[in-house]
């Protein structure tokens, strides 16, 4: 079953690989692999949206209180006639909410390419309502597809705490060409491929025993948005902020 609206607060953190094999180790009394991949490992690829005068990149740059983006998501290896999620994420304050359906990647193609305001007599969605979302969102911000985002994913849920839920991704890569996500994950490094984006999903707190681990570790707690360091990444010195992002990105 496909979890289609959930809601939660985040904290990001930018790590190194050695800290990133610390802290699973340290972890493993208190947490389990996800569910899905090998032992939690999987790969995601993420075709993003956006319009001409970059309006999802200023709102999350800016930090607005509420900021939303809209992407096009599949796990592992997915052909043409594999399952993808549109997914709408929104940002309010410090929490986060996500709202997705399920859909066929061929249909979720065909709505890109043509759009029609007959949701349900032309595309195969596991709920329409959210899929109406989505298109008013589209229709309202005028959104086409921009780039693709992917990265290897280990992820973990805590064995006591089902709302906890730690991620780690590596090998972070972009590209604004060739966007039919199925064509896999690759693209340039937007994220030093030392480094590891790490977060930390809660509905209310943090327990203890992790912020302890995360001191212990000296893990910087910093925002590592994936979408404004790849837009930068990809039209260079045309969006403001770039040569500050270059400490992110590292080896680029």
């Amino acid at each position: 079953m496909v979890l289609e609206i959930f809601s939660r607060r985040e904290q990001k953190y930018l790590i190194t690989r050695a800290q990133y094999e610390m802290l699973v180790e340290q972890m493993s009394p208190y947490m389990r692999y996800d569910k899905f991949g090998n032992e939690g490992k999987y790969t995601v690829t993420s075709l993003y949206f956006e319009n001409q005068n970059h309006a999802i990149y200023f709102e999350t740059k800016n930090k607005l209180r509420f900021r939303q983006k809209l992407r096009l998501r599949i796990y592992d290896d997915t052909d043409i006639n594999g399952l993808a999620f549109f997914e709408v994420k929104q940002k309010h304050k410090n929490v986060v909410n996500k709202r997705r359906t399920a859909i066929p990647l061929m249909d979720a193609y065909s709505y890109i390419n043509k759009p029609t305001d007959d949701l349900e007599q032309n595309y195969a969605a596991s709920n329409y309502q959210i899929l109406k979302e989505i298109h008013h969102f589209r229709k309202l911000y005028q959104l086409e597809p921009e780039m693709v985002v992917s990265y290897d994913r280990h992820a973990f849920h805590c064995i006591t705490d089902p709302d906890l839920r730690v991620t780690f991704d590596l090998n972070l890569r972009c590209r604004n060409e060739d966007l039919n996500i199925e064509y896999g994950p690759y693209g340039d490094n937007f994220i030093d491929p030392n480094l590891v984006v790490l977060e930390v999903k809660v509905t209310d707190s943090v327990p203890l025993w992790l912020v302890r681990i995360l001191q212990d570790l000296e893990c910087e707690q910093r925002s590592a948005s994936k979408f404004c360091t790849s837009l930068e990444l990809l039209k260079g010195n045309t969006l403001p902020g770039t040569q500050q992002e270059k400490i992110l990105i590292g080896a680029i």
